[in-house]
């Protein structure tokens, strides 16, 4: 019996992180990629007002205050005990754990990398969101029920198998094509921020990109992030066009640029201001193309020791 278990488990596991790119009609491909990237819009925009090091503890609001609803509304009894017991007294080391749950949300589902293991994490965390909120004062609840169901969509489609690094992989896109995607979207964004920021090239918060009005956007760079953006994206499109090592050496230059643009944010968002101008949106981002980067170069093929003495007799 106990090996039956095991084995389920282990078939279990194994399905969720396989590459969500079966064979399905276009259109249900279309819709499914379409709804991933909406998703993953959500979560991006909503990282934020995730602020550490005390996420609104202090002042009673942002994280803080919408977890405590938890109590004060209670949706079910036994989650709103843990949630006043364990969840309260421990909150900075539970605000972290949700930056970085909803950050990887955003990364995987925009990148479209692990998304059956992104799904399943989006619906416990759509859970654990309407437990908290669903009955506070203003909420509609099937805005939650709602977000649980489209992770459910996710978990179980082919959302893979369009514009994602799970279609790279699988051989139904080209890098090319997501790179260029994704580096002409932060070029434009880095010249848009750069523009933007003229007046305060240096602001601790950034231009915006994106609709504030609407709850959508990129995330806010002032003109250091924006020549981030336009470094960055420039190396993506530059990529398709080199072959061999040259090419590798280039998407790990992307990757490690953006990682380390990501990480200073996060070291500076709630500490200090950023230099970048960002906010854990931006960082977010930035992580996107980290793994779109790191996956093109870990696929891009090192050229051989004959092409290298071609290369050099050119």
């Amino acid at each position: 019996m106990s090996s039956t278990v095991t084995g389920t488990a282990r078939k279990g596991v194994r399905w969720l992180v396989q590459p969500a790119v079966e064979k399905v009609p276009d259109g249900h491909a279309r819709a499914t990629a379409a709804l991933r990237v909406v998703l993953g819009l959500m979560w991006l925009y909503n990282v934020s007002w995730k602020r550490p090091p005390d996420f609104g503890q202090d002042a009673g609001r942002g994280l803080f205050k919408f977890t405590s609803y938890a109590v004060s509304h209670p949706v079910l009894a036994p989650y709103s005990w843990v949630v006043e017991h364990v969840v309260l007294k421990h909150f900075a080391m539970f605000g972290w754990l949700v930056l970085a749950s909803e950050t990887g949300l955003a990364v995987l589902l925009l990148t479209g990398t692990w998304l059956r293991l992104a799904a399943a994490l989006g619906v416990a965390q759509s859970v654990a969101i309407a437990l908290s909120v669903a009955y506070a004062p203003g909420e509609w609840p099937w805005s939650y029920w709602l977000m649980i169901g489209a992770h459910l969509a996710i978990l179980f489609s082919s959302a893979g198998r369009v514009l994602s690094v799970e279609a790279v992989h699988a051989g139904l896109c080209r890098n090319a094509t997501l790179l260029r995607v994704w580096g002409g979207l932060s070029i434009a964004m880095g010249l848009i921020t750069i523009l933007g920021s003229l007046g305060h090239p240096i602001a601790a918060r950034g231009y915006e990109v994106g609709l504030p009005d609407a709850a959508a956007g990129l995330g806010t760079y002032n003109a250091a992030g924006g020549v981030v953006l336009l470094v960055t994206g420039g190396l993506l499109l530059v990529v398709p066009r080199v072959a061999g090592d040259m090419g590798r050496r280039l998407a790990m230059t992307a990757a490690a640029l953006s990682a380390l643009a990501a990480v200073s944010l996060y070291a500076q968002v709630g500490f200090s201001d950023p230099l970048l101008g960002g906010t854990a949106t931006s960082a977010a981002y930035l992580l996107c193309l980290t793994v779109v980067a790191s996956s093109v170069a870990w696929r891009t093929p090192a050229a051989s020791g004959h092409q290298r003495e071609d290369a050099r007799a050119r």
